[in-house]
């Protein structure tokens, strides 16, 4: 394999020197609009220091005759380039500068020399036209009036998103700025031309470039691998259809790396290791790689199974059953994702036809793309009964482990545990990743009356499937909610609250029954501390009040601890019954049990991120009330100290209590400060108070 390699300006490399193609096992399109506009600046900032070159790196090439090339790394840069000079070209004014602009995109051509006019560069066959008509050949202004339903794949869109930022950007210099710009580029930005002649070597230097660590994304390397064995005449159709299934995913690497690790985890059964791309390879793609079967593998796996991942991500497009939709939007409120493998195999094996190229699932809206949209009779719907029956068995399973804070690998193996019991065929009841223990419904009913605090995304969780519990409906939600507390985080000079002992203030503050759900952001009662006033603003817009635990304020003039008592009771039976773990198998009710003598049977967590008052921690015998503790810093040249109080607060020395020691950090540095265990320490040892908060923990359990 011959090899050379040589450090040419761009000036040298658009020219009728090289045709560059992308061929079609590469990749797509995939620089974002913060990468352009980086090297844009890059470049402006090296133009304004004139006979200074700049290095751009190597292009990587494949010699296919005279002067035509493959480009096995550069396609990122060649395409990024070739969108500046079209801007440049468009925003110029000077028609001879115009002409040698188009000039470095487009060959113009010469009858006499037998020279035809054809782009300097050919993207992928999918993205060849549109590149050479919006971009190449002058008709940026069509660009500016497209949107995404008429742009046929991922790369389309990011080259539309990359030439608005680049004209938004460059057409804010001058015409002399934009003129030494071009000048620049063409003469001092230069390139190393690295060229082979072996298709084989371009293979591996694909796989080289990964293990050195290079932007390749798995689905790059499981491509290039799979299609590096076809014969030529399937290479272009099978890496075109490898595209037309893996693009509209998206160009994430996380969320294609996710992708894939759950399609081996749905195909083996085997735990995930973090060496993805070697098991992928070696334990799904080279058994069809060794019996030449690799199209079934992208028409009868990759096609479906990457079509699911896209009806997970947006069901509601979707023409599925509504009960279908709903259960995937409410697993789709998860942090963890677990719980997609198994969606995923529950929607491949209930439509026949997800892998079918000429259905989509997708409701098509007006495009100018012509796609078809499937019915569910197209699609091979079969035994949807089974399909909703799995959904529902997994939202709860995936609440009720989210609830007792199962780890992400005991998740992942009840994922895997309830695939191959599906794949055996069993009923949905005997599956076991899928089933609820009475341990379990316990521990959720411990948790639902405990402490929530520091997991603010759990409680908005749980309020939502309380609220639409309680409203018989999936709701329609604001675009941003919080979940507030009904009660300030202190009472100290609240009028409302004046007859709350602070224990019970305490005992309460963090609990389900003192949380509603808002309209807006975290922070906007943080000023209010009455109670008419909290509960007016947390009415004021309609999108609050379509929440009916958030509705029914309205009825209450007063915060009492009757209240947010049954609000708790109210709000757990809510979320029970939305689960249906409200009993045991021996019919006990839960939501009547103690739940102290619960949280004796129940598995206790890991770990308890439980709120720990100073009350207790002076109850415990670890603070006394009167010792002085002190913040300092120092390279600030501030100090400030806090004495603990009978009633289990800090006192600053301007006479103001506070309930938490984050609340005195905030108040003594003006608001500047959250981690108060961090900072506060004891005068007369310099303990933290976060060691003494950890050793109360320990005592406690």
């Amino acid at each position: 394999m011959a090899i050379s390699a040589k450090e040419l300006p761009l000036g040298k490399v658009f020219t009728p020197d090289f045709r560059f193609t992308i061929p079609s096992f590469q990749r797509a399109y995939i620089w974002k609009t913060e990468n352009i506009l980086q090297l844009v600046s890059d470049l402006d900032d090296a133009c304004k220091s004139p006979g200074t070159p700049y290095f751009l790196g190597s292009l990587i090439l494949v010699r296919e005759g005279d002067n035509r090339y493959d480009v096995i790394d550069g396609q990122q840069r060649l395409v990024s380039l070739s969108i500046i000079i079209a801007v440049l070209r468009d925003l110029e004014r000077d028609p001879d500068l115009m002409r040698q602009l188009d000039a470095l995109l487009v060959e113009p051509g010469d009858k006499l020399r037998g020279i035809v006019t054809e782009p300097r560069l050919t993207l992928r066959e999918r993205d060849a036209a549109f590149f050479r008509e919006h971009v190449q050949e002058d008709n940026l202004e069509s660009v500016f009036d497209m949107n995404d339903d008429d742009l046929a794949t991922a790369a389309q869109r990011n080259i539309v998103a990359n030439i608005r930022k680049t004209y938004d950007e460059i057409s804010n210099w001058s015409d002399a700025g934009r003129q030494q710009f071009a000048q620049y580029l063409v003469n001092e930005v230069t390139l190393v031309i690295v060229t082979t002649d072996d298709l084989d070597g371009a293979h591996r230097i694909f796989d080289v470039m990964n293990m050195r660590g290079l932007p390749l994304t798995s689905s790059d390397v499981f491509k290039a691998r799979a299609t590096a064995g076809l014969s030529t005449a399937e290479l272009d159709v099978y890496a075109a259809r490898w595209d037309d299934i893996i693009d509209p995913i998206g160009d994430d690497p996380h969320d294609c790396e996710e992708f894939f690790a759950y399609l081996h985890l749905v195909l083996t059964h085997k735990p995930a290791t973090d060496k993805l791309i070697e098991d992928f390879l070696a334990d799904v793609l080279q058994p069809y790689i060794d019996k030449g079967t690799v199209p079934t593998f992208i028409n009868q796996v990759l096609a479906p199974y990457a079509m699911a991942w896209r009806i997970i991500a947006r069901p509601s497009d979707t023409v599925l059953p509504a009960e279908v939709r709903s259960r995937l939007e409410g697993l789709d409120d998860y942090r963890s994702h677990e719980w997609k493998p198994v969606a995923m195999w529950a929607l491949v094996n209930s439509y026949r036809g997800l892998g079918d190229a000429d259905l989509s699932p997708f409701v098509v809206r007006a495009s100018r793309i012509a796609r078809t949209t499937a019915t569910l009779e197209s699609l091979g719907a079969h035994d949807e009964r089974r399909l909703l029956e799995i959904l529902t068995a997994l939202e709860q399973v995936t609440g009720i482990r989210t609830l007792n804070r199962a780890g992400t690998l005991e998740r992942r193996g009840y994922a895997n545990a309830a695939i191959r019991d599906l794949d055996k065929g069993y009923l949905v009841q005997r599956v076991n990743g899928l089933h609820v223990s009475d341990g379990d419904r316990e521990g959720a009913l411990v948790r639902l009356h405990g402490e929530m605090q520091g997991d603010g995304d759990l409680v908005r969780l749980l309020l939502i499937r309380a609220n639409e519990q309680k409203a018989g409906m999936q709701l329609d939600r604001p675009r941003r909610f919080s979940a507030l507390p009904i009660m300030p985080l202190d009472i100290e000079r609240s009028k409302s609250f004046a007859d709350w002992p602070q224990d019970q203030h305490d005992f309460w503050m963090y609990r389900l029954g003192n949380m509603a759900l808002v309209q807006g952001p975290e922070d906007q009662l943080d000023r209010l501390s009455e109670y008419p006033a909290r509960r007016d603003r947390m009415l004021l817009r309609a999108d609050s009040r379509r929440f009916p635990l958030t509705n029914q304020l309205k009825d209450f003039a007063d915060c009492t601890p009757a209240l947010l008592e049954a609000r708790q009771e109210e709000s757990v039976r809510l979320i029970v019954e939305y689960w249906g773990i409200r009993y045991d198998k021996d019919a006990r009710d839960l939501t009547k049990q103690n739940v102290d003598e619960l949280s004796k049977t129940s598995p206790r967590p890991s770990h308890s991120s439980r709120r720990v008052t100073i009350r207790q921690v002076i109850d415990a015998g670890l603070l006394v009330p009167g010792e002085r503790l002190v913040w300092d810093r120092p390279r600030k040249g501030e100090r400030w100290f806090a004495t603990v109080t009978e009633n289990g607060r800090l006192r600053l020395d301007d006479g103001s209590e506070y309930p938490t020691p984050t609340a005195a950090a905030r108040a003594a540095a003006g608001g500047r400060r959250g981690g108060g265990l961090d900072v506060w320490k004891r005068t007369r040892n310099g303990q933290k108070l976060s060691d003494i908060w950890k050793q109360f923990r320990l005592q406690a359990q």
